[in-house]
């Protein structure tokens, strides 16, 4: 038997609905502090007192790189490599020229214009040029053909680039020919089968400090750019390379976190992450070797005292790094100082 639905409303008491509506009061109360940050009901915001703790991954659009204060990594700024045979004062001047207007900021611009705008390399260089003015006081002196090597990755070939404007400009028939790795066009730089590479000082003196003396002794590059230059020059002398000046323009190893990441900690500084960061909530991003490498975690490690509470197995720099980043996976990951994802 189907017992059908009641369609009476009983009448309450007045004792009844003073308990109804206290018990009402009550629950919306409770409703109300589920919605309170940090509740259940709505997560709050990491701050900068979760530090004992770690920082928690915080997600954002723009890329910034903590200052490296105690020098962890060594001075890869880059620098002209010539073939001593080639290497006459116009040429080095010419050179030279470049490196006066380059620093990181304007290296990381290149490669925006390049990687992210799509222009060629040697229409980003010829902007660049362009704006800097560059080929301004240089005279068609010499004349020739030149061969200017340049390595299998765009920033590279952009650096040719800029060299060939220079170098045509005081004469001489230069060309850009790319050669893949240093392994490749090192020995045509020392042969004389190019003249000219750009080139990365701290990479090339451990490079060259392998060719010449078998990777034994100390390192050739160090934190230190002078001493970097210095050994790189003497080691140059010895396979008849010569180095015009440095720049300011670095592509080495960093460390990035996001903008939202740095202010919500408070952290611009390598010794800021530590003194704030360490502990379980901080995601360490990097290539799988990074815990091993002394410029990456085990380097962290040593001279800052930074303790992260879990490392993701990433890239070496690459997308995989930026993405996790970007997406608040990671806290902090190994990046290139140089990457285009740096450009404000």
């Amino acid at each position: 038997m189907r017992i059908p639905a009641r369609t009476s409303t009983a009448r309450t008491s007045p004792a009844r609905a003073a308990a109804i509506a206290t018990l009402a009061l009550t629950l919306a109360g409770a409703l109300t502090a589920c919605g309170e940050a940090g509740s259940s009901g709505t997560e709050e915001a990491p701050t900068a007192e979760a530090g004992a703790e770690g920082c928690a991954p915080v997600a954002g659009e723009q890329l910034v790189v903590l200052e490296d204060d105690k020098q962890l990594q060594n001075t890869d700024n880059v620098i002209p490599a010539v073939n001593a045979a080639a290497a006459t004062p116009e040429l080095l001047a010419a050179l030279d020229a470049v490196s006066a207007a380059l620093d990181t900021p304007k290296l990381i611009e290149l490669n925006r214009a390049v990687d992210v705008d799509r222009q060629t390399p040697a229409v980003a260089a010829q902007a660049f040029a362009d704006a800097e003015g560059l080929t301004e006081g240089l005279t068609a002196t010499q004349s020739g053909p030149l061969t200017i090597g340049a390595a299998n990755f765009s920033e590279n070939q952009t650096l040719g680039e800029l060299y060939r404007i220079v170098l045509t400009a005081v004469g001489y028939e230069a060309t850009v020919q790319q050669i893949g790795n240093r392994e490749l066009y090192g020995p045509a730089l020392q042969s004389g089968e190019i003249q000219v590479v750009p080139e990365y000082a701290a990479t090339m003196a451990d490079y060259l400090h392998g060719v010449v003396e078998g990777g034994e002794g100390e390192p050739a590059s160090s934190s230190d750019l002078d001493e970097t230059v210095a050994n790189l020059t003497a080691l140059g002398e010895q396979v008849g390379v010569v180095f015009g000046t440095p720049s300011q323009a670095q592509d080495q190893n960093a460390f990035a976190v996001t903008q939202e990441f740095a202010d919500t900690y408070d952290v611009a500084t390598l010794s800021d992450l530590a003194e704030k960061c360490s502990g379980a909530a901080t995601v360490l991003g990097g290539p799988p070797e990074c815990p091993e490498r002394d410029k990456c975690q085990l380097g962290l490690e040593e001279v800052y005292d930074f303790r992260a509470g879990e490392f993701s197995s990433l890239d070496a720099g690459g997308p995989q790094t930026k993405a996790a980043l970007t997406s608040g996976e990671i806290s902090v990951g190994l990046v290139f100082s140089s990457d285009a994802s740096l450009a404000g």
